[in-house]
């Protein structure tokens, strides 16, 4: 399990190893746009990365790929629904207020 914290709203929830960001955003009831419904068919599910990073899965050429067609992209940038929590990290995101390119 790792501690998931989702801000702005400040919402924190244990999340199972196995389960992706946006199964976590879900599961915290936070409201956060998803046009594909999780298949990195968009770009509506980009988050960035607070803390904790080393706690997810790396980054596949799938959403490498997705990533790329992003305006504001950084380093910290993911896609919630491909990031999957790998262990007991503490895990800090932050949520876009906007659909970011679907």
């Amino acid at each position: 399990m790792s501690i998931v914290t989702i801000m702005p709203s400040g919402k924190t929830i244990d999340v199972a190893t196995g389960a992706t960001l946006l199964d976590a955003i879900r599961a915290a009831e936070v409201e956060f746009p998803q046009a594909c419904g999780g298949k990195t068919g968009c770009s509506s599910c980009h988050i960035f990365v607070q803390e904790g990073r080393k706690g997810l899965s790396k980054i596949a050429r799938e959403e490498n790929d997705k990533l790329d067609t992003i305006v504001g992209v950084g380093a910290k940038s993911r896609l919630a629904c491909q990031a999957t929590v790998l262990g007991t990290e503490t895990i800090k995101i932050e949520l876009l207020s906007f659909a970011s390119g679907f």
